[in-house]
């Protein structure tokens, strides 16, 4: 059930009125001034971004991989070896002493063919072989997530990192042209 509102009676209105008229306001509306004249135009920001219409088709400008390559990163490992030795193994003039070859192996296949080749040679009292990854496939897809090139070219410099392979390899570095350049891995072996 509501109420019904009582309305004022006219002498009741005139009290009111009279008691509005000598009220002042707690907080008095400011005014603020507007402004006569147009303000400086503010010059448009340089756009980071091409122009884009809606329905052109955006294109990539470099690679998602934000990663560095694996060359890049045997690039700028720091030198554990005798540098005379790097410049020349690095150049080509020391010739491995044995070699594997990986192409077409899963990485299941792989990893303990590697660590018991790098164990072997070491063992053999071999200082410089060779591993040969491949380059890999190229399968990018075009999809937003970036698939990597190479699935054995990026993991085994991290196997020959990781024990037991990790205290017996001194230098990993990518191999020359002649040995097979990228595609391939000169490992230094820790005297036994």
């Amino acid at each position: 059930m509501s109420r019904r509102r009582r309305t004022l009676r006219p002498e009741e209105e005139e009290l009111w009125a009279a008691v509005a008229r000598t009220a002042q306001a707690m907080h008095p509306v400011r005014r603020i001034p507007l402004p006569t004249a147009d303000p400086a135009p503010v010059p448009p920001r340089p756009s980071l971004l091409a122009a884009f219409t809606v329905g052109a088709k955006a294109t990539a400008t470099r690679p998602h991989d934000l990663a560095p390559t694996v060359s890049e990163r045997l690039a700028t490992a720091p030198l554990a070896m005798d540098a005379r030795q790097f410049t020349r193994m690095s150049r080509g003039r020391l010739a491995p002493e044995s070699r594997i070859d990986l192409h077409g192996m899963t990485m299941a296949e792989a990893h303990p063919e590697l660590v018991h080749f790098i164990l072997d040679a070491h063992r053999r009292g071999h200082r410089l072989v060779l591993v040969i990854t491949g380059k890999g496939k190229r399968r990018d897809d075009g999809g937003p997530i970036p698939v990597r090139t190479g699935i054995l070219r990026h993991q085994v410099p991290m196997w020959l990192r990781l024990p037991p392979l990790g205290p017996v390899v001194q230098q990993v570095a990518e191999a020359h042209a002649k040995h097979g350049g990228a595609g391939a891995m000169y490992v230094y072996l820790r005297r036994g």
